[in-house]
């Protein structure tokens, strides 16, 4: 399907950038630190600490008031956060690679670990509230889905990208070139153009902190699309919380095949379907896509479930990942989209940031579970169950298709 050619302009260069600029830090503060720690014989007790730096990430939503009371005034509403935390990540990145871990530095280590995780969470708050109020409606769902890119590519580079020159040049200096990749962002949050409209910030800090909550829940089906926004990914997280044991261990497949097929093919899937799901929107609208894309997620689910049956075969693993990883990149185009029409662009920081958290507990919380049914039912059951899931998310869509079919219209720009 063809892309409109009006898509590719300054907004949506600007989205995706920034969602680089997002995706680079998370890995820099999670798995490639633990990487780090590991190779220079740090305790696996000290390094199972070093995971709770990843809290900023689930709390941020808290601090999320501050960015719609308070701007700092250049370059812009929503930009002067966002440069102002890059700049900063930039120079804690820094001071990071400068850390002498042989010296005895891992508390200060910790410490700044923590401030990268914070900054980089306020950075997603501003840049999350910079995106819905920057895109045109029509340019959603395709914004969503070059911001989804850009956030992987940051992603990748930061974990396999760094692990990967690390090899040649140490983990230190690959924190100092992961600063000045870092600062792309920078860049475009300088070009990026300022937020159309601009409304009027909360008085006070109080207002900054109730309004967004009150305005939220006043509305007829505000509970209603929490759940929805709970169970959209639900069956797909299930799925693949345990996918890596599932080709490891139940199936035998080798790491070098779950890294190249699992991982990469899945990866680049995942892009195609975020691309091509947002361009999609386009045409359908934003309740076609989320009705469209929410059977292709828990469809292909049933694919493991064929898979788990058939045993090790790899051109049924290529499918099944290919067509799964693909389907997910649709649904999370079409969910971010989703996120960007619910809120109110008065509050955008602190909603987006509240609705995200809602978001996230289903990533959070489907580990015990899933390992447990997986035990109860078997690995074919399991997939049959993930696909099951999914189907509340379809019913709560069929329901509420009034009320999506107005966002487009009710959020529309001049």
């Amino acid at each position: 399907m063809a892309v409109n050619a009006s898509l590719f302009n300054r907004r949506v260069a600007t989205v995706a950038v920034l969602g680089f600029s997002s995706g680079l830090p998370l890995a820099l503060s999670a798995g490639t630190l633990q990487a780090w720690l590991t190779v220079q014989g740090v305790e696996v007790s000290q390094i199972g600490v070093f995971s709770l730096v990843g809290l900023p990430y689930v709390f941020k939503f808290l601090w999320a008031p501050l960015l719609d009371r308070y701007h700092p005034g250049w370059p812009g509403r929503r930009r002067d956060w966002i440069l102002l935390a890059q700049v900063m990540l930039a120079a804690l990145l820094f001071a990071a690679g400068a850390a002498n871990l042989a010296a005895g530095t891992l508390t200060t280590l910790a410490i700044v670990a923590v401030a990268i995780a914070f900054l980089s969470a306020t950075q997603d708050v501003a840049i999350d509230a910079y995106r819905t109020e920057l895109l045109h409606e029509r340019e959603r769902g395709f914004g969503a889905g070059v911001a989804v890119t850009g956030y992987r590519i940051g992603m990748l580079l930061a974990s396999a990208g760094a692990l990967l020159l690390a090899d040649a040049i140490g983990f230190a200096k690959v924190y100092q070139v992961m600063a000045v990749c870092l600062l792309l962002g920078a860049a475009a949050s300088l070009a990026g153009p300022p937020v159309p409209n601009a409304v009027p910030v909360p008085g006070n800090l109080a207002a900054a902190v109730a309004e967004p909550l009150r305005e939220y829940f006043r509305r007829d089906s505000a509970i209603t699309l929490l759940v929805l926004i709970f169970l959209y990914k639900l069956g797909d997280a299930f799925a693949g919380g345990l996918t890596t044991n599932f080709l490891l261990g139940a199936l035998g497949f080798s790491l070098t095949d779950v890294g190249s097929i699992y991982k990469g093919l899945g990866l680049v899937a995942s892009i195609a379907g975020a691309l091509y799901g947002g361009a999609l929107m386009m045409r359908l609208g934003l309740y076609r896509a989320l009705m469209l894309f929410a059977w292709m997620q828990a469809l292909t689910n049933l694919g493991f479930a064929v898979l788990a049956t058939v045993g090790k075969s790899y051109g049924a693993m290529v499918a099944v990942v290919g067509l799964e990883n693909l389907a997910g990149g649709m649904g999370t185009a079409a969910y971010l989209a989703l996120l960007m029409s619910i809120c109110d662009r008065r509050y955008t920081a602190t909603q987006f940031a509240l609705l995200s958290a809602v978001a996230s507990l289903g990533r959070v919380l489907v580990g015990p579970p899933a390992g447990y049914l997986v035990e109860a039912l078997g690995w074919p059951s399991f997939f049959v169950m993930t696909f099951v899931m999914a189907l509340p998310a379809v019913a709560i869509l069929k329901y509420k298709r009034r009320l999506l079919e107005s966002l487009d219209a009710a959020q529309a720009r001049p």
